[in-house]
This record gives C-alpha cells, sequence and structure tokens, in this order.
C-alpha cells in the first residue's frame, strides 16, 4: 500500500465507501428516508394547515350566544358575516373548555338600555387563549363585531350632523416593504432551515459512526492502524467518505423538495427552489456537513461499542434546532457577528437564501473562515484521538 498521504486517504475512502455499499438495507435508509421523507413531511403540514385555514375563513361558523335577544340586529349583522347564533348551554364556560364550541358570545343584559343611551354595550367574547385551532374563529368573530362597531359608530355621527372623520383624526395607513419572495418565504423559514442542517450535521452519521465505533467493535480496526499510513491520513480518509456520502444525501433532499413543490398546489409552490439557490444552500450545508462528520467521528473514536456511539444521536439531533427555537422566542435582528456561530450562521443563511436575499461577500467570509475553522479543530481532536492505542481495543 503507497503511504503517501494522498494515496492513504483515497484508500480509505475508496474502502469506507465499498464497505456502506454492501450493506443495502443502511444505504437505502440514508440516501432514500430523508429524501422522501422530510419532503413529505414538509408539504403534509403545508396542505393540512392551508385546508383548516381555507376551510376554517369560508365555511358557516356557529356561535353559541347568551343574551342574543337583547341584540336583535347584532345577530343579524353577524349572520351577513356567515356567523349563526344557536342558543348557548347552561354552562358555556365549560362547553369552551371541553372544545365543545371554539368561541362563544355574551351580550348583557343592559345591551339594549345602554344602545337606546349611546352608551357602549357589552359584548363578551368566551374563548380558550391556549387553543390554537380556535384562533381562526375567535379572530372571524372578533372581526365582525369591530366591523359593526364602527359601522354604527359612523352612523350615529352621522344622524347628529358630525363627519364621521372627526372620530379619526389620524388615518393610519400599513406600508409592508416586504418583497413577495421574503412573504412566500415567511411559512418556510420555521422548519426549512432546521431539516436542512439536521440532514447536513448527521448526512455521514450512519458510515462514519460504522468506520469507527463499529469497526472498533467487530475489532477491525486494529489492522488498519498498523498499516504504515498517518492516522491523520486515516482520519481524513473516512470522514472524506463520509463527507461524500452525506454530501449525496443532501443534495438528494434538495432535489425532492424542488420536484415535489414542482408536482404540489398552493403553499408547496413556495418550496420552487431554483437550481442557482439548491447551489446555495450546498455551499452553505457543506461546512455543516464537515463539522457533524468531524464531530461524529470523535465522539466514535471515544466510545467503546457501536450502541454506546449511536447513543450520542440523541443530543445531537437537538443541537440543529436550537436556533430556530431561539428565534421563535426571541427573534434577533441580523448582525455579522451570527455568522460565526455554529447553526445560528446556517439558519440565518438559509433564511436569506429562502427569503432570496443577497448575501455580501463580508458574510460569505466570515461564516467560510469560521465554518471550516471550527471543521478542522474537530478533525484535529479527533486524530488526536486516534493516536491513542487503546482504540483499537474492544470493550
Amino acid at each position: 500500500m503507497n503511504t503517501s498521504a494522498f494515496s492513504a486517504v483515497w484508500a480509505v475512502i475508496r474502502k469506507e465507501l465499498r464497505d456502506i455499499s454492501r450493506d443495502r438495507r443502511t444505504l437505502a435508509m440514508a440516501l432514500l428516508m430523508g429524501p422522501l421523507l422530510y419532503p413529505l413531511f414538509m408539504l403534509g403540514l403545508s396542505t393540512i394547515a392551508e385546508k383548516r385555514t381555507r376551510t376554517q375563513l369560508d365555511t358557516e361558523l356557529r356561535v353559541p350566544v347568551r343574551g342574543a335577544e337583547h341584540a336583535p340586529n347584532l345577530i343579524k349583522f353577524l349572520a351577513t358575516q356567515n356567523i349563526v347564533a344557536i342558543p348557548a348551554p347552561a354552562d358555556l364556560d365549560a362547553a369552551i373548555l371541553n372544545q365543545d364550541h371554539d368561541v362563544g358570545l355574551i351580550i348583557a343584559k343592559d345591551y339594549a338600555e345602554n344602545w337606546k343611551l349611546g352608551q357602549p354595550a357589552l359584548v363578551e367574547i368566551v374563548q380558550d387563549s391556549t387553543r390554537r385551532d380556535a384562533e381562526i374563529p375567535n379572530r372571524r368573530v372578533r372581526a365582525a363585531l369591530e366591523g359593526y362597531s364602527r359601522q354604527v359608530g359612523v352612523l350615529r355621527l352621522l344622524a347628529r350632523g358630525i363627519a364621521a372623520t372627526v372620530s379619526q383624526p389620524v388615518n393610519v395607513g400599513d406600508r409592508d416593504v416586504a418583497t413577495p419572495e421574503a412573504k412566500r418565504g415567511l411559512l418556510l423559514s420555521v422548519l426549512l432551515p432546521y431539516l436542512l442542517i439536521l440532514t447536513s450535521f448527521i448526512g455521514g452519521a450512519y458510515l462514519i459512526i460504522d468506520a469507527t465505533a463499529g469497526e472498533r467493535e467487530r475489532q477491525s480496526l486494529e489492522p488498519l492502524l498498523a498499516t504504515p499510513a498517518p492516522r491523520s491520513a486515516i482520519v481524513s480518509g473516512k470522514i472524506a467518505a463520509a463527507c461524500l456520502f452525506g454530501l449525496l444525501s443532501l443534495l438528494l433532499t434538495l432535489l425532492a423538495f424542488k420536484l415535489s413543490a414542482q408536482m404540489s398546489d398552493g403553499v408547496g409552490r413556495m418550496l420552487d427552489m431554483s437550481l442557482l439557490a439548491i447551489f446555495k444552500m450546498l455551499l452553505i450545508l457543506t461546512p455543516m456537513l464537515f463539522i457533524g462528520t468531524a464531530l461524529l467521528t470523535f465522539l466514535s473514536a471515544t466510545s467503546k461499542s457501536l450502541k454506546e456511539a449511536q447513543s450520542h444521536m440523541a443530543w445531537l439531533m437537538l443541537l440543529p434546532a436550537v436556533p430556530s427555537v431561539v428565534l421563535m422566542v426571541n427573534p434577533l435582528k441580523t448582525q455579522l457577528w451570527q455568522f460565526a456561530v455554529p447553526f445560528l450562521a446556517q439558519n440565518q443563511m438559509l433564511l436569506k437564501v429562502i427569503r432570496e436575499e443577497a448575501i455580501p461577500g463580508q458574510i460569505w467570509a466570515v461564516y467560510m473562515s469560521t465554518a471550516f475553522a471550527v471543521a478542522a479543530l474537530l478533525w484535529f481532536a479527533a486524530v488526536r484521538r486516534y493516536h491513542n492505542e487503546t482504540l483499537a481495543i474492544s470493550g
């Protein structure tokens, strides 16, 4: 065997790829499950959300109303908004809590009296604010009541010979500068970055865990370490093979997203990514692939068995979710330092691609230099671990 660094690395790459190709079940799981399941998962959620929203907005909304006899005109107005009043149960609060109804109304007994006196008449909305499935019915009822209130207010002013504009000293308008691409990408900004970062981060997990912890358990790592090949070349070969494997899985996932989006309607069209966007995403996620593979190489080298190495996957899969959760709870303005933080940097970069925003060269420079520096540090840690002679001993 040629002991030059390049030849050693290439020999290890061929060995690992040949070994993983023999395990056809693992190969199929790694290369097909992600590309198939992730797009179906995203499009399925989008389709369900779209259908639920359309159904709740367009269908007749039946709302239990207590005291409907006190406000007949209001009940008629609600009917014009496709909101039908029905008799309220004895315990309306319990009915809402038990999800028998999404929203209810209580019209005060003194509604008619206050109405005649020109004073505010009380109409109470009964809702459970923790129920997300009732958000749209709640908004429909609230918007209808606010519309009715504005309409009656204008008529009262006109009846007294007062221009309706007197009660509106400031006319507030909205000017949304968000691009259509950014609006379309709003729904995707929650799940898509996490799924792509996760795919790249653990894309080489199947190969690298088996190539280190698996070989150690099968006691086939010792003959490899006994060769004249430098340990750094062995580690580099294993990482390179896993990265090639993960890159193929990532590419298939992105192409599956594009293909499935083109075949879908409605919200799914938001995933119709261009080839340029796919190239940018691959460029962004490649450093994360190296970081994840190098980290898994080090963790697998410190594990005494395949099962112990696989146990790390439980917490590793949570790491890509951290930026998404943090940004949902505490949204941050984009700043240069964010592109030097692993996972957060990938999240921010992918959001820019999804929103079709230009990425300045300075950001690319900070991101690439920092990401590959982290990957190099983890590679060095893995090489140092491979110099430990106890690595070849199983158990």
